[in-house]
C-alpha cells in the first residue's frame, strides 16, 4: 500500500514508517529540514531513498537549498545567545531531559532506524539507548568546564576560560545515523554552541526526530538544526557560506579531504572521523572461544559497516588454518535478513552504491588470488536486496582488499610469525583508527598496544566504546577527538586573561598622562 504525504514530490511508500513519523514530523511538510523550530521543505532535486531489503523506493523528498542559510544564521545566533545566557546548571538540566525524552521514545526511534536506515532492530535499540547516555553524560559536564589560574612570573593574575565557538556544522554518515547525531550534538551544546547537523541524505529521519526531541526537552528552538539534503549541494554551501566556526565530518577519507580543504579556505578548523582498516591480532595463546567470538563481532556486527571494524584479522601462523576454519563454520550460522526482523543478526548493505563497491572489492580479491574460506558464494549485484554473506578471505597484507576499506561483512585473514611481525603488519596501513590484540600474556598485550598506531585499541576485546572516552584516529583515519573531555575542548575557544595586580606596575614603554 502506498501512502502519500500531501506534498508534491514527497512520497512515503511505507505505511508503518509514516505512522511512526507522525509522532514527530508534521505530515503537511513531509521530509523537510528543521530550522529554528520550523520545518522547511527543500526546493532542489528529488532525493529517492530505497529500502535495502528489496531495493524498493521507501520515500522521497526535495534537496535543501541555499535559501535556508540566512534562516539558519538567524536561528543559530538567537538560540546560541539564549543558550549561553542560561546558567550552566540550567543547560545541564535541559540536556538531561533530552536524554529522558530519547529513552521515552527509544522503541519508536529504533523502529524508524530499522526501517529507514536498514539497521537490524536489535542493534538500533542499543544505539538509541547510547544516545540517551550521551546527553546524560555531557549534562554532567556543563557546570564543570572549569578554567584555571596560571602562576605567571609577573605581578599579574592570569586565568584561562573556555567559551563556545558559536555555531558548528556537523556532517554525519548513513551507517549509524542516530548514534552519530547524538555523538556529535551532545558535546557541542554542552560546551555552549549552536549546531547545524547535515545527516546523510539517505538516513535523515532519526536525526530529524532527535532534533524535535531536543526542542521538546526545553532547548531553545534553533539551537540544533537538521538539514535534509545532499552533501555535494547544501552540504558544500553550508561549509562555504553558513556562519560556522568549525566543521565536524564523519565519513570517507576522500570526502573528508574535500571538506578539510573547503573549511581551510575560510580558516575554519575541522574534526575528521574517517575510515579504518583495523588489525585484530590473534596470538596462539589467546582464549580460543573468546577470540573467535570477538573476531566475528569485530567485522560482522552492523554488516561490517563500521569505521572501527576489525577488517584485517592477523592470526599467528601455527593456528592460522584452524582458526580460519572455525570462524568460517561459526559465521555460517548467522541469520542474514530483513533488518525489521528481531531475529536478524546481519542486515543488508545500506545502499546500492555501497553494495556495488563491496561486490567490486570481492571481485578484486578473487583476481588477486584471495580464497574465500567456507562455502559462501558472493551475491551478484542484480540480486534481490543489497545482501552480502559474512565472508572470510585468506590472503596477505599487500593485497588491495587488505589496504582499502571495504565497509561490508568481509574480513581478510593474514598469517604472522611472531610479535614483531604482527606489529609490522598491523602498522603497514595508511589508516590508524582502531585495533586489538588477543593473548594471555599481559606483558605482550601492553607491548603491542603501545606500538600499534591507532587511536583506539582493545586488549582481549573489541568494539567497546563509550562517550566518556576520547575517540579518533591516526594518519588517514582523521584528526581531532569527538568524545570524552577532549570533545569539549574541541568545541571551545580558549581565552587567556591578564589582570595587573601591582599597586605600582612596571611600565616598560609609554608616557604618563601628566608627564612633567
Amino acid at each position: 500500500m502506498k501512502v502519500y504525504f500531501p506534498v508534491e514530490n514527497n512520497l512515503m511508500n511505507n505505511e508503518r514508517l509514516q505512522q511512526l513519523l507522525a509522532n514527530y514530523l508534521p505530515a503537511e511538510y513531509g521530509v523537510a529540514s528543521l530550522v529554528g523550530g520550523q520545518f522547511i521543505r527543500g526546493n532542489g532535486e528529488i532525493i529517492r531513498v530505497r529500502k535495502a531489503h528489496d531495493g524498493s523506493e521507501l520515500y522521497s523528498y526535495r534537496d535543501a537549498d541555499e535559501t535556508l542559510i540566512p534562516q539558519l544564521a538567524d536561528a543559530t545566533k538567537n538560540a546560541g545567545t539564549a543558550w549561553w545566557a542560561l546558567t550552566a546548571q540550567a543547560r545541564g538540566r535541559i540536556m538531561y531531559q533530552i536524554g529522558a525524552e530519547v529513552r521515552k521514545e527509544a522503541a519508536n526511534i529504533a523502529e524508524i532506524e530499522a526501517i529507514a536506515s536498514n539497521k537490524p532492530v536489535r542493534d538500533a535499540i542499543g544505539e538509541v539507548q547510547k544516545v540517551a547516555e550521551m546527553f546524560e553524560y555531557y549534562a554532567g559536564w556543563t557546570d564543570k568546564l572549569h578554567g584555571e589560574v596560571i602562576p605567571v612570573p609577573t605581578t599579574h593574575l592570569n586565568y584561562v576560560t573556555y567559551e563556545p565557538l558559536g555555531t558548528v556544522l556537523q556532517i554525519t554518515p548513513w551507517n549509524a545515523p542516530v548514534f552519530t547525531a547524538g555523538w556529535q550534538i551532545a558535546p557541542a551544546i554542552a560546551a555552549g554552541n549552536a549546531v547545524i547537523l547535515k545527516p546523510s541524505e539517505l538516513t535523515c529521519l532519526t536525526s530529524l526526530v532527535l532534533g524535535v526531541l531536543i526542542e521538546k526537552a526545553g532547548a531553545p528552538k534553533g539551537l540544533v538544526n537538521i538539514v535534509a539534503g545532499y552533501g555535494h549541494t547544501i552540504g558544500q554551501s553550508l561549509i562555504a557560506k553558513a556562519p560556522i566556526r568549525k566543521v565536524v565530518f564523519v565519513g570517507s577519507p576522500a570526502t573528508g579531504r574535500h571538506i578539510a580543504v573547503a573549511a581551510a579556505q575560510r580558516c575554519i578548523p575541522a574534526v575528521l572521523e574517517l575510515g579504518g582498516k583495523s588489525a585484530n591480532i590473534i596470538f596462539d595463546d589467546a582464549d580460543w572461544d573468546k577470540a573467535l567470538r570477538g573476531a566475528q563481532g569485530a567485522i560482522f556486527g552492523g554488516a561490517g559497516q563500521s569505521c572501527v571494524s576489525g577488517s584485517r584479522l592477523l592470526i599467528q601462523e601455527n593456528i592460522y588454518h584452524m582458526f580460519v576454519a572455525d570462524m568460517a563454520t561459526a559465521s555460517a550460522k548467522f541469520k542474514v535478513g530483513n533488518p525489521e526482523d528481531s531475529e536478524t543478526q546481519i542486515g543488508p548493505i545500506n545502499n546500492e552504491k555501497q553494495y556495488k563497491h563491496v561486490c567490486n572489492m570481492l571481485n578484486k580479491a578473487k583476481n588477486e588470488g584471495a580464497v574465500v574460506a567456507g562455502e559462501f558464494t558472493v551475491p551478484v549485484p542484480d540480486s534481490e536486496g543489497f545482501y552480502i554473506n559474512p565472508t572470510i578471505l585468506t590472503g596477505h597484507n599487500d593485497m588491495y582488499v587488505a589496504q582499502e576499506e571495504i565497509f561490508g561483512p568481509v574480513v581478510v585473514a593474514i598469517p604472522f610469525k611472531d610479535e614483531a611481525d604482527a606489529i609490522r603488519i598491523a602498522n603497514e596501513s595508511r589508516f590508524g583508527l582502531a585495533g586489538a590484540v588477543w593473548t594471555k600474556d599481559v606483558g605482550r598485550a601492553h607491548r603491542v598496544a603501545k606500538q600499534i598506531k591507532a587511536g583506539t585499541f582493545w586488549i582481549n576485546g573489541y568494539k567497546t566504546i563509550n562517550v566518556s572516552s576520547p575517540f579518533g584516529g591516526y594518519g588517514e583515519s582523521g584528526y581531532g577527538r569527538s568524545s570524552g573531555l577532549e570533545a569539549l575542548r574541541e568545541y571551545s575557544e580558549v581565552k587567556s586573561v591578564w589582570v595587573e595586580t601591582a599597586e605600582n606596575p612596571l611600565v616598560n614603554f609609554g608616557y604618563g598622562a601628566q608627564e612633567k
